[in-house]
Parts: C-alpha cells; sequence; structure tokens
C-alpha cells in the first residue's frame, strides 16, 4: 500500500518505544473519584444528585438539554460525599461532583449480547451515543451524537477513524487497536449507519504495523472498509491534515469535515460505541498512556473517569523524583497542558499523562524574532504564526482575525522549530481566548438590546 501524507509538518522525536510494546492493564478502582461537569465541548451538564446521594456504576448523574454536550455517569458505586469546584486537567477550575467508592464492581460484559448492525436504526444508534455520554476520546472531547447529526443537505459519504495518534510518548490507541481491532471495527460499521456512509476508512501511521496486521486482519474480506496508511509525521492526525492526506480532499478554512462529505472519529471512540450498544455501557472509563523520563514504569492504563492524576502515576511507580524539576501534563508535550496539581482527576478526553523531566523541558527564556520563517514551513494550515504570536501576545483581535488565527489548530509546530524558542502556540491561544471573549461580551450585549 502506498504511504499518503498533507503537505508541511515535522517529524519530533516520539519516544513510543517506552509504552507501545506492552498489554494494556486495568487500573485499580479508586476509592474516591472526582468527575467535573465539563468534560466535553459545548454546554456544561446540570446536576442530576446532590451531597449523600447513593449512586451506582454507570448511573447518570448530570445531564442537559442542549444539543452541543453529553452526559456524564458515575463511575464507580458510592456515595457523594461533595460537590464543588474542584482544579480541572484543561487548566482552570469547574463544578464537580466527588463520590467516594464502596468497592462494589459491576461486571458489564456478563450482559453482553451482540447487536447486528443491520437490526437497529440509525435514530437509535444516535440515542444510545448520546445517552452513554460518549465524546471524541482523541482529545478535543466534541460530543460524538452531534458529529452523527449534520444539518439537512449534508450528506456523509464516509467515514474515517483517527488511528494515527501522532502526538509523541502516546499509545493508548495503538494499544487499541492492537487489542481490540474487532471492537474498532464494529464501531466502525456503527458510524457508517448512523451517518448513512457506504465507506469507511482508518487512517494509522506506518509505525505501527502490529495494529495494521491485526486491523487488516479484522477487516478481512470486506470491501466496505479499508486501511490507509500514512507517513509517520507530526500533526497527521489532525482532522484536516488527515482527510487530506486519506482522501485528497481539502476543507476549506471555517469549514467542517462535513462539508466535504466527511465525518472523523477517533479509534477509541469506535471501541466507545461497541460497548456502549453491546454492553450496554456509558463512558466512565478509558485508556490512558502515563509515559515520560519523569515515570518510574510507563504504561497504558485502563482507569475509571474521575481518577486523580497522583493515583495513576502511582500505580506507574510513581515519579522519578531523582530527576529533578518535572512537567507533568495532560496530553502529550505537543498540544498538552501543564498541571499544577495531581489531584486533578483523568476526564473522557485525557489520552495521556506525561511527565517531561528537567532535560526534556524547553527552556523558558525566548529571544527576539530573528524571521527565519521557520515556524510558517512548518505550519500545516499554511499560516504565519510568527506574525500571529505577536499578535497575541498583544491582544491585537482584530489583527489575528485579520491573520486567519482561528484557522490554527494549535498543533504546537511553529513553537516546536522556532530556533528563538519563542512560545507561539501560548500566545497564540491567549489571542485565540480574548476574540472568544469579544465574542461572548458582544453576544450578551446584543441580547440585552
Amino acid at each position: 500500500m502506498a504511504i499518503k501524507t498533507f503537505d508541511r509538518g515535522i517529524h519530533p522525536s516520539y519516544h513510543k518505544e517506552l509504552t507501545s510494546g506492552g498489554r494494556i492493564e486495568r487500573a485499580a478502582l479508586p476509592k474516591l473519584v472526582i468527575i467535573p461537569l465539563q468534560q466535553h465541548a459545548g454546554a456544561p451538564c446540570e446536576l442530576l444528585v446532590k451531597k449523600g446521594d447513593l449512586v451506582q456504576e454507570g448511573q447518570k448523574i448530570a445531564d442537559v438539554k442542549a444539543f452541543v454536550s453529553a452526559p456524564i455517569h458515575a463511575s464507580i458505586s458510592g456515595k457523594v460525599k461533595d460537590i464543588d469546584l474542584a482544579d480541572h486537567p484543561g487548566g482552570s477550575r469547574a463544578m464537580a461532583i466527588t463520590i467516594e467508592g464502596d468497592g462494589l464492581m459491576r461486571d458489564w460484559v456478563a450482559g453482553a449480547v451482540q447487536t447486528d448492525i443491520s437490526a437497529i436504526s440509525a435514530d437509535a444508534l444516535r440515542d444510545i451515543i448520546r445517552e452513554a455520554g460518549i465524546v471524541g476520546m482523541g482529545g478535543a472531547a466534541f460530543p460524538t451524537s452531534v458529529k452523527l447529526s449534520p444539518p439537512k443537505g449534508k450528506t456523509i459519504d464516509t467515514v474515517i477513524l483517527n488511528g494515527c495518534e501522532c502526538e509523541p510518548f502516546l499509545t493508548a490507541d495503538h494499544r487499541i487497536m492492537v487489542e481490540e481491532a474487532g471492537a474498532v471495527i464494529w464501531g466502525l460499521r456503527a458510524l457508517m449507519k448512523a451517518v448513512g456512509a457506504g465507506a469507511g476508512l482508518i487512517g494509522i501511521e506506518e509505525n505501527k504495523p502490529d495494529a495494521i496486521d491485526a486491523l487488516d486482519k479484522a477487516v478481512g474480506s470486506s470491501n466496505d472498509i479499508r486501511l490507509v496508511i500514512l507517513e509517520t509525521k507530526y500533526p497527521q492526525g489532525a482532522e484536516k491534515m488527515l482527510i487530506a492526506a486519506a482522501m485528497g480532499r481539502k476543507v476549506p478554512t471555517g469549514k467542517l469535515p462535513l462539508d466535504v462529505g466527511v465525518v472523523v472519529n477517533n479509534v477509541g471512540t469506535a471501541v466507545a460505541i461497541y460497548e456502549a450498544v453491546n454492553l450496554k455501557k456509558p463512558l466512565i472509563e478509558r485508556v490512558v498512556t502515563i509515559s515520560g523520563n519523569g515515570v518510574t514504569a510507563p504504561k497504558n492504563l485502563r482507569v475509571r473517569v474521575g481518577t486523580t492524576f497522583e493515583e495513576v502515576i502511582g500505580q506507574c511507580g510513581g515519579l522519578k523524583t531523582s530527576e529533578g524539576d518535572m512537567e507533568v501534563l495532560n496530553g502529550g508535550p505537543m498540544m498538552g497542558i501543564t498541571q499544577s496539581t495531581l489531584t486533578v482527576p483523568v476526564i473522557k478526553g485525557t489520552s495521556g499523562i506525561t511527565v517531561l523531566t528537567a532535560r526534556q523541558i524547553k527552556p523558558v527564556a525566548y529571544d527576539p524574532c530573528i524571521k527565519c520563517s521557520s515556524c510558517v514551513e512548518v505550519c500545516p494550515m499554511g499560516l504565519m504564526p510568527y506574525r500571529l504570536g505577536d499578535y497575541g501576545r498583544a491582544h491585537r483581535t482584530d489583527d489575528l482575525k485579520a491573520w486567519d488565527a482561528l484557522a490554527c489548530i494549535e498543533c504546537g509546530c511553529c513553537s516546536y522549530v522556532c530556533p528563538a524558542k519563542r512560545p507561539l502556540l501560548h500566545w497564540i491561544r491567549v489571542g485565540k481566548l480574548k476574540i472568544r471573549e469579544e465574542a461572548a461580551k458582544a453576544a450578551a450585549k446584543a441580547a440585552k438590546a
């Protein structure tokens, strides 16, 4: 099979070998979980429980009627100990439900019934996916049921499963494809049924030969699903890059994949759909890569939502305190968010916990821009990051919009290659935040008028 790719991008050191060869392990059942009401793109959920209530594993504990949202379920059974603001791995604080566990576990597999996809309607599939609280498992956490509900007039002909996992250190998707290939393919067929797509693609980088082999066997002789082997390059897994590489279709600025007839989902999302339909299991746990040279025993763990980073890292032997200064990230080193505390919980979008040691952390000090254009040469969106960074740092929102800052996918390629070590991604993120704040204020003002 021919190796495909997109224009520009970078080739960072991947460090996948730390966890790619070991099987997924099940983390110990936590005694306490902290479950934020905001774990997805869109409207935060509203409480369905109160302090002191007894809850069962899998019980819906928060929901909202907003279209762009996803309900939240108890990841363990026990008692609601507290409902209050708590630290969030997204870098802020959010309302969260703290559950103190009773030590009991539900056997979801015992009641499993393999469902015939042809016997279930597209509407029923979307309802199951919505009620299970399934969101994009690659990190963006966009509600999956919304992705599967395109506006009238939008025809989806292809569903792409993202198996690239191009972020350094992370291998959770890799191991899912190796160990649960059958569930991945079943989930892909469910996604195809939900949107009426006749074709399914799985985009996977060439550095995962064991996953390619497992998926190829699971696909078998089917002619409606095929694998697309892609060059190992960052950010190969970004939606627009993946669509361009796998299908040769360009998603215009300001448009979505559905505008070119495509829906993209993560391989972990496909497995979550398989479990929701066949096991009647909501999204209460996920596979998380715990890696980096600051972790004693890097591995992939199946972790309950709400388990603290501290407890998860502890199940990997803890931190290598002898390494000195460390940086703990929610996600990988390119797009991850630095954490100020380890009491933050794993949420639905936590694909990895990466611990970087002092020798891996880039210097904080930076020099003036030397106009070398290195950032421009690697930007997969064809933007001018050096200029956007300056505008973001100065909060010049009109200039940011004029230079297409909102088209930035925040991959971090610009910061990675900058010889002056300028934190371009950080400045661009700040600028985009200011744009959103101004838009929110304008909308509120208009609503009052």
